[in-house]
């Protein structure tokens, strides 16, 4: 079914304030979820509910937490999340990165103890809004350990996102978002409630052979995935995997990947790094050359002529605007998750489907 920004978000809202939250907080985080959806990354827009109701159930996800200044020292800020909502955290997080940036010319935040972060695009396109180059490091504690090292048939690791982001001064930013995995573990979520099968590459069973059912993730004993780049290239994509749980996992203190204690409590942990151009180099000169080597790379002739090059960032925005005019697409296995979890804090489904009809 298709369903309008607007109707989705209050739908996520309701949801999220009888979880708990308060209207802000829950109308924030529906939000940037449901943006999510918007920019065709689904596998974390609100097929994510189900998972933040559960998790508020068991008290691992703590409505209307704000992100708390452990330390402070120079360019340098060391947050807790208190396991909030990453949505709000990290908001907040990337924020304080930024006003020291334009302070300093440069700023680092850790954050660790954070809800599940989203799109982690999100905080990178923040940052450029604010004029502001952007890197982004995130790892995963307390849940299954879901990707195997290159060349390992057993995980080690969670997901691992990067993103990285370059404004452009007058045009849309350069926004570089992905999972240091060979797909991003919502992205099998998502191919499992559609009944679709992954792309090769992407899984291993749990014997460690490879798989294109989505359901091997999900089985018991559970399968894993791989690193970006797979059989060929996997040391690189692996090797982006493992920097990405060392910075964020072991500059916040939050940890690294291991084994999750039992009970679980699911978190991450973000490294963010800030930087203002303009200490660097002439700030007109600097927006001079990013345009001129985007426009470069942009003009190479294409492989497919009805598939135009297209800079990171550039696929996103033209999802957001397609479906801004259709509509997202819902299918009917997440709705019914959907539905389920907030029958279970007391959302009543008519309320629901009336929301989005």
């Amino acid at each position: 079914m298709q369903v309008q920004k607007t109707n989705l978000v209050r739908a996520a809202a309701t949801i999220f304030e009888a979880a708990g939250s308060s209207l802000d907080e829950a109308e924030k985080v529906a939000t940037r979820l449901v943006d999510a959806n918007l920019t065709g990354h689904d596998s974390h827009g609100v097929i994510r509910i189900p998972q933040y109701v559960e998790n508020v159930g068991r008290g691992t996800l703590r409505p209307n937490q704000s992100a708390e200044v452990v330390s402070e020292a120079g360019a340098v800020i060391v947050l807790d999340g208190h396991f909030g909502y990453g949505q709000i955290v990290g908001e907040q997080t990337i924020d304080m990165a930024i006003a020291k940036a334009r302070t300093l010319g440069i700023a680092m935040t850790t954050l660790r103890n954070a809800g599940h972060l989203g799109r982690i695009g999100d905080w990178a396109s923040r940052a450029a809004d604010a004029g502001m180059v952007s890197l982004n490091f995130v790892n995963a504690i307390g849940h299954q350990l879901i990707v195997v090292p290159h060349g390992g048939a057993e995980g080690r690791g969670s997901t691992n996102p990067i993103a990285i982001g370059v404004p452009i001064e007058g045009e849309e930013p350069v926004i570089l978002d992905f999972a240091t995995s060979a797909v991003a573990e919502g992205k099998v979520r998502v191919a499992r409630n559609k009944g679709t099968f992954m792309p090769p590459d992407c899984l291993l069973d749990a014997d460690g052979k490879p798989t294109i059912d989505p359901r091997d993730l999900y089985a018991d004993p559970a399968g894993a995935l791989l690193p970006f780049g797979a059989a060929v290239t996997g040391h690189k994509g692996g090797g982006l995997w493992l920097m990405a749980d060392l910075l964020a996992g072991g500059l916040s203190a939050g940890g690294c990947s291991r084994p999750p204690d039992t009970p679980p409590r699911p978190c991450s942990n973000m490294l963010s790094i800030a930087i203002d151009p303009a200490v660097f180099a002439d700030q007109p000169a600097f927006a001079a050359e990013v345009k001129r080597y985007a426009d470069f790379v942009k003009s190479a002739k294409p492989r497919d002529p009805e598939a135009p090059v297209m800079l990171p960032g550039e696929p996103e925005r033209k999802a957001c605007a397609e479906r801004l005019a259709d509509g997202i697409n819902v299918d009917p296995e997440t709705w019914s998750q959907i539905v389920a979890a907030g029958a279970s804090i007391g959302v009543e489904a008519a309320l629901l489907d009336a929301m989005i009809a």
